[in-house]
């Protein structure tokens, strides 16, 4: 591809617009949440409680939301290591979904913490159990986002005309890059890690040593989905040609992954045994909602054609999402029962609208960003 091909340009226009007001407003409500949460203890603003410990902020914000923020190291891998070129347009708006994805999950985490004001002990050596998955979690994702920084620090560099910091900050990139890709392969399996060690707690239709697999396997997937629904909701609203030539050749390789997922999971379960929980077990019904979608995802992608229509590859990478976002509720919160006493746990309105209000600051400052920063490619005549 042509160097041109590689510029990129701030989409500019208004930044407040109704759709901006709308997440900003979400963002107040979750803040005054916060502020109560933080004022009053964590029993002010949620359920949990003794048998479920973690509910939709981790589940959801911090082990799907960290799933979202997979794009950037699909796109990564895809460009910088496998030496995909053409993938290349795709790499600054991911590496954004990436930055706000674990950003904001790493929020959350903070949110979610008894003991928030000890967070930075996960970093002393003297308070390290390095036997622990968790800690290899938190300091993965913690030095990833660092990464991520780095890596999105060019588009701030070119915007501001910082151009000698930035040459000198492309000499070592490749490192950053490295960096992008060995930590997200560690720290998505390591989250199937965490719950294989709740045994039996865990619903058998989860619970399994293949846990780190399929974790990673759905980050890869939700990774090529989210680039997909990005790109096309882009192209909408911002009113810029599709990028269908170069989705169409990711919808190839997110009809592999979702696949090898599938027999996975089905072969897993025949060897544990346990494949008749499908039709009896008391939550067999999230495992098939969780299978129909994946199921439904991926055979939209079978035809040629649907992976050429735009259409077919937004419908295609929102079922895929759904499917990947079911399986980590399923195996974090759905599939999980406390071993002792008669805990129940659903998430408080209050819960929820933090929940509701961290993904509306992620799409608010998608909206700045993009509109400000050069993080979009250019649009050049002879592309339409």
């Amino acid at each position: 591809m042509s160097s041109q091909a590689h510029e990129h340009q701030p989409l500019g226009g208004r930044v407040l617009t109704l759709p901006f007001l709308i997440c900003a407003a979400l963002v107040a409500i979750a803040g005054v949440i916060l502020f109560q949460r933080y004022t009053q203890g964590l029993a002010a603003a949620s359920n949990l409680n003794d048998g479920y410990p973690w509910g939709i902020w981790v589940a959801i914000d911090v082990v799907i939301g960290s799933a979202f923020g997979c794009a950037g190291y699909v796109i990564a891998l895809l460009c910088y290591i496998l030496n995909r070129g053409e993938y290349h347009p795709l790499v600054r708006p991911a590496v954004l979904a990436s930055l706000f994805g674990y950003g904001l999950a790493g929020l959350a985490v903070l949110v979610d913490l008894g003991r928030y004001w000890n967070f930075y002990h996960m970093m002393l050596p003297w308070y390290a159990q390095p036997n622990s998955v968790m800690l290899e979690v938190g300091l993965c994702v913690a030095t990833y986002t660092l990464v991520l920084v780095v890596e999105f620090a060019p588009a701030f560099l070119e915007r501001f005309g910082i151009e000698g910091l930035r040459a000198k900050l492309n000499k070592v990139l490749w490192v950053f890059i490295a960096l992008g890709v060995l930590l997200p392969t560690m720290h998505q399996s390591s989250l199937g890690t965490m719950m294989v060690i709740v045994g039996h707690k865990l619903s058998p239709l989860w619970q399994s040593q293949m846990l780190p697999v399929f974790f990673l396997l759905t980050a890869i997937l939700m990774g090529f989905a989210i680039v997909v629904w990005e790109s096309v909701m882009a192209s909408l609203n911002f009113r810029r040609p599709m990028e269908t030539p170069v989705l169409s050749k990711l919808s190839g390789l997110m009809l592999v992954v979702a696949s090898l997922f599938v027999v996975l999971r089905f072969v897993d379960l025949i060897v544990r045994g346990q494949i008749g929980q499908i039709f009896g077990g008391p939550q067999s019904g999230w495992f098939v909602a969780e299978m129909a979608l994946m199921i439904s995802g991926l055979a939209l992608l079978i035809p040629k054609a649907n992976r050429n229509r735009s259409r077919a590859l937004f419908l295609s990478a929102s079922l895929l999402l759904a499917a990947g976002i079911l399986y980590r509720l399923n195996v974090y919160l759905i599939g999980f029962t406390p071993a002792v006493g008669p805990w129940h746990y659903f998430p408080s309105v209050k819960e929820i609208m933090v929940t509701v209000g961290v993904f509306a600051l992620e799409i608010a400052l998608y909206l700045l960003f993009v509109k400000k920063l050069p993080v979009m490619h250019a649009v050049h005549p002879e592309h339409g």
